[in-house]
């Protein structure tokens, strides 16, 4: 078989190997978890109904991306010691597991709970498939197999608000959860089957030259978006001041502590720096991943109490945003190196616009123009994110590479858990923290989106400096 690029590949004889079967099997986990992760901000509003505890909305994506965050990092270290198969069994029960206590839970705490354990087994699962395809499958077909795996996010995102809003109408929000409970268990039984090969069912040969886990730094990471969350509990000045200072010292001491670690490492050096493309472009990334989450963890909730709006339809809308992202990433996919320079300036433009013009529409209630605003937002990444990524890997020096590709993707998990909790802080502030009730909530939709419009404007003016550099290191790069 031949490297990608000078022939086609056998994919009839890939499917007749087993290998294409396998991979697909694989790329479940992926599915399992991204569409989880963009479902429960449809069951929201009927979840909050029956277990009340609007107050820790925020915390259901901030503690769910946490736990991705930390498992994910250690599952691509934890093969090194034991095999591919046993950690994928595991972490698919763990997903399970999470599921099935938040199908479950009598209270909003025992849920969190169950997002926590959720979000370590489905961010296990993820890292997991990635390390299936460099461990499993020949590296003439890689390029293909990560292309299948972006197909399958697309899927997810689309499919996850849907499947929420739609089990949710015709049974209950439990079922949703259950749904992935089945799943996960099924996937378990199947990792232990088909996980057969001799690679998936021993350690790596590499055992002794695993980078040592960061714990120090995660630790921090962990402690400081459980700060920032806490904040937004029980509003007081004085105690929710304190505990934002705390966190975000606390989320300084972990960027700090990952700069001081040279093999393991997360993110690359100099990572805010505006000097180089590299701090720029995760200043985007980071700016923009925060400032984004209010719509997805508080859209459908307020749009249900102030206009009653079906979930369905807040579900449509979810999906349609993540449909306009997967589009026009295949629209500009192909475009030349010098129009990249304005395709990063003019999405981060659409997706400020869409931050701000949710503060407008939201409590309008004008179905037709909160769509507008989540095309804007959903296509304003779709049309910069690669090309964003692609600067950033590129301009990086040679050994940190791989970390700036990686790291994309950690940062922008990062910045939804940071953006969560505060997003809670602010939604409490204006007004949740009494309750949830048609005042409380038309309160809470006139502040929530303008707090974040900084951070949008802050995230443009990345772009700004980013794109500067855009042509310049990926020519030198090709």
């Amino acid at each position: 078989m031949t490297e990608f690029g000078t022939n086609r590949v056998d994919w009839r004889a890939l499917w007749a190997s087993g290998d294409l079967a396998r991979f697909c099997f694989i790329s479940l986990g992926i599915l399992l978890h991204a569409t989880n992760e963009t479902m429960v901000a449809t069951v929201m509003p009927a979840m909050v109904g029956e277990l009340a505890g609007v107050q820790l909305v925020g915390w259901s994506l901030a503690i769910y991306e946490l736990g991705a965050i930390v498992a994910g990092a250690a599952a691509g270290r934890l093969v090194s010691y034991v095999a591919l198969r046993t950690n994928m069994v595991v972490a698919a029960l763990f997903y399970a597991a999470g599921a099935l206590l938040c199908a479950t839970a009598p209270s909003m705490q025992l849920f969190l709970a169950g997002r926590l354990v959720e979000g370590l087994g489905g961010g296990a699962l993820v890292s997991l498939a990635y390390v299936s395809v460099e461990r499993l499958f020949s590296r003439a077909i890689w390029p293909q197999l990560f292309g299948i795996m972006s197909a399958i996010w697309g899927v997810a995102a689309f499919s996850g608000p849907l499947l929420g809003a739609i089990m949710t109408e015709f049974l209950s929000w439990r079922w949703a959860f259950g749904v992935f409970t089945f799943g996960g268990a099924a996937m378990a039984l199947a990792s232990f089957l088909v996980l057969d090969t001799p690679e998936a069912r021993r350690p790596s040969t590499s055992a002794g030259k695993a980078p040592p886990f960061p714990f120090i730094a995660l630790g921090c990471l962990a402690v400081a978006v459980v700060l920032i969350a806490s904040a937004g509990v029980d509003i007081a000045l004085l105690r929710s001041s304190l505990l934002i200072v705390l966190g975000l010292a606390g989320l300084a001491l972990f960027f700090t502590i990952d700069g001081l670690k040279p093999r393991s490492r997360l993110f690359p050096a100099r990572l805010f720096s505006w000097r180089t493309p590299v701090g720029a472009g995760m200043t985007m990334i980071a700016a923009f991943s925060v400032a984004t989450c209010s719509f997805g963890v508080y859209g459908p909730l307020l749009l249900t109490s102030l206009h009653d709006i079906p979930l369905l339809t807040t579900g449509y809308i979810i999906a349609a945003e993540s449909i306009a992202w997967s589009i026009l990433s295949i629209l500009v996919a192909n475009a030349p190196p010098q129009r990249e320079r304005l395709i990063i300036v003019a999405g981060a433009l659409m997706i400020a616009a869409g931050i701000a013009g949710f503060a407008y529409t939201i409590p309008q209630g004008s179905i037709p123009l909160i769509l507008f605003c989540a095309l804007l937002q959903g296509g304003g990444f779709g049309i910069a994110w690669p090309f964003v990524t692609r600067v950033i890997v590129a301009s990086a020096p040679a050994d940190e590479q791989t970390i700036a590709s990686s790291a994309v993707p950690t940062m922008q998990r990062i910045g939804y858990a940071v953006g969560a909790a505060l997003a809670g802080i602010v939604a409490n502030a204006s007004g949740f923290s009494q309750g949830l009730n048609h005042d409380a909530a038309a309160a809470v939709a006139s502040w929530l989106f303008l707090a974040f419009v900084p951070l949008g404007i802050l995230g443009c003016l990345a772009a700004l400096r980013i794109s500067a550099a855009a042509n310049r290191p990926i020519e030198a790069a090709g």
